[in-house]
């Protein structure tokens, strides 16, 4: 790589469905966050290839009472980001609940509070479109099967231009079962270009499918059809699902997902171009003007000519985090909304948890009170530095590494007062955690703990009780939850019982690159 090329992915981590605008010289961009909280993510960007975390839109999950425990796969799925009327505006689809929309000002907010624009099962990847030549407005959106027995279908709208309500029953615009070949579509962003409606709507499922791109002069079809990006003969699988973005200058560019496994959805950056590319799907394809062309004739690149736009210092979204004032940065998210009290402020540096009472400490796929971040997507060593205060017999504290199966290491109290280093795991069909190694005395309540993370996301746990890093357990290898990539984590938590339990502190949360 050069200073004049970039390398994909540009976001290595789990940015899962990403969708972008750019707004004057500034890029954004938004994407899924399932289950935690905060949600739907903000980032900045000015080259789309060097990213900041600048926020979240959603500060809570509503109904609240149904996020009060984690829901891992459910929430915010494959969001819409637009500009409309100068303001941003987000539309997402929660499989449980329906559509929602929220829009705001400025990209920092205030945003309004969720607006439910449709309700059903199973209603998911909504996408608006403003037509700026007839004022018109339109939605479209794809269908979860497990939620509503349907899939592989996308239905459009008429919308009030307002984006409260929509003007119509909806119709099925795009049907896949009618397409040779075709199956999962869904997640498709509605665009106006060169006299057409065009949909950009990926296929074939996350691990294996490929970008699609649909065409008609009407909004409501006949559309024709092709597929303009798919793996070739390159390692990337399952190119699909993103966004289409141009430049000041009017160079196009595609941002999508990749699969892989633990680590998520990671976003890649295509060129795009229009020409007569893509595969034909159907007789009329061959009809008409251009169609996108994205990558190197429609295989994803590894390298690439970087944007015609101003240089930028490298950048990425913060990982690295010493709790001022007690207070944790962008990065974080909770495993469902949070209750009070969870992490107090204070005078100095550290994250001061509470030690949370549960029935579910043996089992932390069942807690909201798990401070998360996104696992990294290229071989990292995690550290933190964690003292235990609690004086409750049973409280723990540690660091994880969560999804359907997970492992952590920490500190708990024993029933005799003393506080033992602890290494724990549960295999994902597991109901509890059991040992990973035998515990040891950790006499000061204070421990270095570290978690190197190699390739295949096989993750090696270590601790310093100050005599210096001493391996702990076996290997583990991180699994992925449903649609979402494994998570590291905080936590503190305590037996069922009646008071207050205790904390514990978090200090110096590094992650640096193997």
């Amino acid at each position: 790589m050069t200073s004049e090329t970039y390398r994909n992915p540009v976001l290595d981590a789990d940015w899962s469905d990403p969708d972008v605008v750019r707004v004057g010289d500034d890029f954004y961009l938004t994407a899924s966050s399932f289950g935690r909280v905060p949600g739907l993510p903000l980032l900045h960007s000015r080259d789309l290839v060097n990213w900041t975390l600048v926020g979240h839109a959603l500060e809570r999950l509503e109904p609240a009472e149904e996020f009060a425990v984690p829901r891992h796969d459910c929430g915010v799925w494959a969001p819409s980001l637009r500009y409309h009327d100068e303001r941003f505006w987000i539309f997402w689809g929660d499989p449980d609940q329906g559509i929602f929309q929220i829009n705001a000002p400025q990209i920092r907010g205030p945003w309004t509070r969720p607006h439910l624009l449709k309700a059903g099962k199973g209603l998911i990847d909504p996408c608006p479109l403003w037509d700026e030549e007839t004022g018109e407005a339109y939605l479209v959106h794809a269908w979860a099967k497990s939620r509503s027995g349907v899939k592989n279908r996308l239905t459009g709208h008429r919308m009030r231009p307002d984006g409260t309500g929509l003007l119509d029953e909806g119709k099925v615009i795009v049907d896949g079962d009618r397409i040779p070949g075709w199956f999962t579509l869904e997640g498709p962003k509605l665009h106006r270009h060169d006299g057409w409606f065009w949909i950009l709507a990926p296929a074939g499922g996350v691990e294996t499918g490929w970008q699609g791109a649909f065409r008609s002069r009407g909004f409501f079809g006949p559309y024709e059809e092709r597929i303009v990006l798919e793996q070739k003969n390159t390692d990337v699988n399952g190119p699909h699902q993103g966004a289409w973005v141009r430049t000041p200058s009017g160079e196009d560019w595609f941002l999508h997902f990749q699969q892989r496994g633990a680590y998520g959805r990671v976003v890649h950056l295509q060129p795009m171009r229009w020409g007569p590319g893509g595969t034909s799907r159907s007789s009329e394809a061959e009809s008409g003007g251009g169609w996108p062309v994205l990558g190197d004739d429609g295989a994803p690149v590894a390298e690439h000519r970087r944007p015609d736009l101003p240089p930028q210092p490298p950048a990425a979204p913060a990982t690295d985090d010493d709790f001022p004032g007690g207070r944790y940065g962008r990065q974080w998210q909770w495993t469902a909304n949070p209750g009070d009290g969870w992490a107090t402020q204070h005078s100095g540096d550290g994250l001061r948890l509470t030690c949370v009472r549960s029935a579910d400490a043996h089992d932390l796929r069942k807690l909201p009170n798990l401070l998360t971040q996104r696992l990294p997507g290229v071989p990292s060593a995690v550290e933190v530095e964690l003292r235990l205060h609690s004086e409750e017999p049973g409280a723990r504290a540690g660091l994880a590494v969560l999804g359907d199966a997970f492992g952590w290491i920490g500190l708990q109290r024993g029933t005799d007062g003393t506080v033992h280093l602890v290494h724990r795991f549960a295999e994902g069909v597991a109901e509890r955690e059991r040992d990973a190694a035998h515990p040891r005395l950790a006499p000061e309540g204070r421990v270095r703990l570290r978690i190197e993370i190699g390739a295949g996301a096989r993750c090696r746990f270590f601790y310093d009780l100050g005599d210096g890093p001493c391996p702990s357990g076996p290997v583990f290898a991180a699994t992925p939850w449903r649609w979402v990539g494994a998570l590291l984590g905080l936590f503190a938590l305590a037996p069922v019982g009646p008071g207050h339990a205790g904390a514990a502190t978090f200090t110096h949360f590094r992650i640096t690159n193997l």
